[in-house]
């Protein structure tokens, strides 16, 4: 990070805005440099989890998922949308292009929605996510944070795995 960051300064919204984009900064850094063959690669095919075998899926995922919790949010708000399909891509340019646009996404939610209540104590109000959990505005995108920061920990693992 440079000095010169550029910070948002519209509070919590602004936090959760910085964080999440710096984590996606981060993630771009550590898939540069993987090449087509390294992209495709199964990586770990032991696992049961479709969306772990290789740097692709889980970049896949990650994608998918930064939608996900926009969408869920949106819906329990009350618009009638659907969830985002997995679109699976062939290049690192494109899953950075398609990082850029989920993130964009993301921020839409706060343009359309500036006066959003981020916290939420009474469990009755919160977000009920499809995977069963019940999250705040502010906890779901913490999750999201969260989300990135461990696939890319992961993609860290696999690369190391590919270059023995």
């Amino acid at each position: 990070m440079t000095k010169n960051r550029i910070y948002r300064n519209n509070g919590a919204i602004g936090a959760l805005l910085d964080e999440y984009e710096k984590s996606i900064t981060e993630f771009k850094e550590v898939i540069k440099d993987v090449n087509s063959k390294e992209l495709i690669q199964i990586v770990d095919s032991e696992t049961k989890d479709e969306d772990c075998k290789s740097i692709q899926t889980i970049i896949t995922h990650v994608v998918r998922a930064g939608y996900t919790y926009v969408i869920e949010i949106r819906r329990w708000l009350g618009e009638d949308i659907k969830y985002k399909e997995k679109e699976t891509l062939n290049s690192i340019l494109e899953y950075n292009e398609a990082l850029d646009k989920m993130f964009a996404y993301n921020e839409q939610l706060f343009d359309d929605y500036p006066d959003i209540k981020l916290e939420e104590l009474e469990p009755n109000k919160k977000v009920h996510v499809r995977w069963g959990q019940k999250y705040d505005v502010e906890q779901l995108f913490e999750h999201a944070i969260v989300h990135i920061l461990r696939h890319r920990r992961q993609i860290e693992l696999f690369k190391n795995k590919i270059s023995r």
